[in-house]
């Protein structure tokens, strides 16, 4: 537990301390502003805290408030109500059609090319001709889904649950999404056969190519996964994003970037030890919200 190490992180209005393992994932983060403390890694809680107390005590505005009110008189403040909580919505009855845990990794890039795609001359001209659509690269992304869904999938004997190709508005769709004991997670999946790949705290480069908004457009699919989440099920969740680069040569992480997990395919099984976030219980009503098609009509 000795290798964990603090970083604070401050951007976007945000100002937080990221209790890191030598490899940059993190295992815990606290807001310096209000002093609350999440705990990512549950086998990591007791060092987390031991390493972010004394920072929070210097650093919170809780804290010098209160040394404030000990040399001067100050006014109490009107003690605040909490507002009430919102009803949870329900769901219709999970029929056949609606199930998603029917999806089969890549089903969204599948369903695609099987009603739009090419026909067998087409793709033999285009195989002649050496010539590159928009169709391979749908090919090539459908390969990769389906290997780190076989990857994932291999986490149910753990307790974890997986849907792939979870349907959203305007046409898009989360590559996998894995709620589980460690938390919930969603994952982006991409394939680069035989690229080098950097990823920073927004945007992510492929060979030294130009920038791509894997990492901003991650958090963002989180964010979606965790409303829908919320709405449904009676459950406060933190849903973490993820990012799989399947066929890369190298990959490569800024110092900073702290809130996107990123994996080759074959390091997903990382997420398998992770607990102490979810009960049986917690899981399974997660899960059956999820696996709802109507709840992500929405989103």
């Amino acid at each position: 537990m000795g290798d964990l190490r603090v970083v604070r992180w401050k951007r976007h209005g945000q100002d937080r301390l990221y209790v890191n393992l030598p490899d940059g994932s993190a295992v815990a983060w606290a807001d310096c502003r209000t002093g609350k403390v999440t705990i990512l890694v549950e086998p990591y809680r007791h060092e987390a805290l031991r390493l972010l107390r004394p920072l929070l005590t210097r650093s919170s505005p809780v804290s010098r408030s209160r040394s404030r009110s000990r040399s001067s008189s100050v006014a109490k403040p009107e003690p605040r109500t909490s507002p009430p909580p919102q009803a949870v919505t329900e769901l219709p009855p999970l029929t056949p059609p609606d199930d998603l845990a029917l999806h089969r990794p890549g089903e969204g890039l599948r369903r695609l090319l099987a009603e739009k795609g090419p026909g067998p001359a087409q793709r033999l001209l285009s195989w002649l001709l050496r010539r590159e659509s928009e169709w391979d690269s749908w090919r090539m992304g459908l390969a990769g889904e389906r290997r780190v869904g076989g990857e994932l999938q291999r986490l149910s004997r753990s307790g974890w649950r997986v849907l792939h190709s979870v349907p959203l508005p305007r046409d898009v769709d989360i590559d996998h999404l894995l709620i589980g004991p460690g938390g919930v997670f969603s994952v982006n999946t991409k394939r680069h056969f035989g690229k080098s790949v950097w990823v920073g705290d927004e945007m992510a480069k492929v060979s030294h190519g130009p920038p791509q908004p894997y990492a901003r457009k991650s958090k963002a699919e989180a964010a979606r996964v965790q409303a829908v989440l919320e709405r449904y099920a009676d459950i406060p969740v933190q849903v973490q994003p993820v990012i799989v680069f399947v066929g890369v040569t190298e990959l490569t992480k800024a110092a900073t970037q702290f809130t996107v997990r990123v994996y080759r395919e074959r390091e997903v099984s990382a997420l398998g030890p992770l607990g102490g976030v979810l009960d049986a219980g917690q899981i399974d009503a997660l899960y059956a919200v999820a696996r709802h098609r109507r709840a992500w009509l929405a989103a």
